[in-house]
């Protein structure tokens, strides 16, 4: 009888610890909770203190743009394409900016495409021509790895081109590409049941028998009148400077050093190079694209923040 009450006594001690152990494991999720909560919190301000701090408020930026003489550069660089980032809507924009500037003393193309789009490289092209008529500033485009097609028809309505000897230009041509895919579906037994309302309306259709008429036609009334096209702004932008022969308009295209000789581009030189020694301003700045604030503030979260933490990592070693 007397062991009743030990066994009672027993458990109450396990249901003691148990509730003991729960109010720990309690207590420790909540503080865990708080701690991530707060990390959290931390790592916000720590990413909004980084790109604040990366922002330049904008009376800062006017007094930049008004208040040194500076070469303007402005980035043409990746497929030339409407609807892009290298669009004639875009870049034309940045252009007005940088020319209407009163403290850029000259423009400098910064290309590195391989064309894109005849109608967007000929919008940009025009542009060009019009602001160096209307502000009366000198433009010099300086190609990295590639100037071709397209980027190569912007390029002419500069004054003066350079490029690294590596650097790849030319490429004065017009295609457009298609394929047939009749053979293989007679193969494999798949039917082209499309319609159409005019005799050449599918004569790019891969699926249908190639329309030979149609294609004539695309080739003389389309693909050689844009050839044409840039052919002429070609020569119009170059000049006599350029040495035309039976490779110059084939689409080929030519290494910056054989460019140099050619007349295809002036010379040999960077961005640091053009505007020390040829325009005699080594200030530049970059015009972009103009952001909201809010685009500002988010900016490319993973390289500000691994930018700003690979500082502080390295300092403290």
């Amino acid at each position: 009888m007397e062991q009743e009450p030990q066994k009672n006594n027993g458990g109450f001690d396990r249901l003691a610890i148990a509730v003991e152990s729960l109010v720990k494991q309690e207590r420790w999720t909540r503080r865990f909770g708080n701690l991530l909560k707060l990390a959290i919190a931390a790592y916000i301000v720590f990413f909004i203190y980084v790109a604040v701090d990366n922002l330049q408020p904008k009376e800062v930026m006017e007094s930049v743009s008004t208040s040194d003489k500076h070469v303007a550069v402005v980035r043409l660089e990746g497929a030339i394409m409407p609807g892009s980032h290298v669009s004639a809507e875009v870049i034309n924009d940045i252009l007005k900016r940088a020319f209407r500037n009163p403290k850029s003393e000259a423009v400098i193309i910064k290309a590195n495409s391989p064309g894109g789009s005849p109608v967007q490289s000929a919008l940009i092209n025009d542009e060009i021509m019009r602001l160096k008529k209307q502000y009366n500033k000198p433009v010099y485009a300086v190609v990295e790895d590639l100037c071709a097609s397209g980027c190569y028809y912007v390029a002419v309505a500069a004054d003066e081109i350079y490029a690294n000897k590596g650097s790849m230009i030319g490429s004065i041509g017009v295609r457009m590409d298609t394929f047939g895919l009749t053979g293989l579906m007679d193969k494999i037994g798949v039917e082209n049941r499309s319609m159409h309302a005019g005799e050449h309306k599918t004569f790019i259709d891969p699926f249908s028998p190639a329309d030979q008429e149609g294609r004539a036609f695309f080739q003389k009334e389309v693909l050689e009148r844009t050839h044409q096209q840039f052919i002429d702004t070609v020569r119009a932008g170059r000049g006599d400077r350029i040495k035309e022969d039976e490779n110059t308009y084939t689409g080929l295209v030519w290494l910056g050093d054989k460019a140099v000789e050619n007349g295809m581009i002036d010379g040999l030189g960077d961005i640091g190079y053009v505007a020390r020694e040829v325009i005699g301003n080594n200030h530049v700045r970059f015009y972009e694209v103009e952001r909201s604030f809010i685009e500002q503030l988010m900016g490319d979260i993973s390289a500000e923040t691994a930018a700003r933490l690979s500082v502080m990592m390295n300092t403290m070693k």
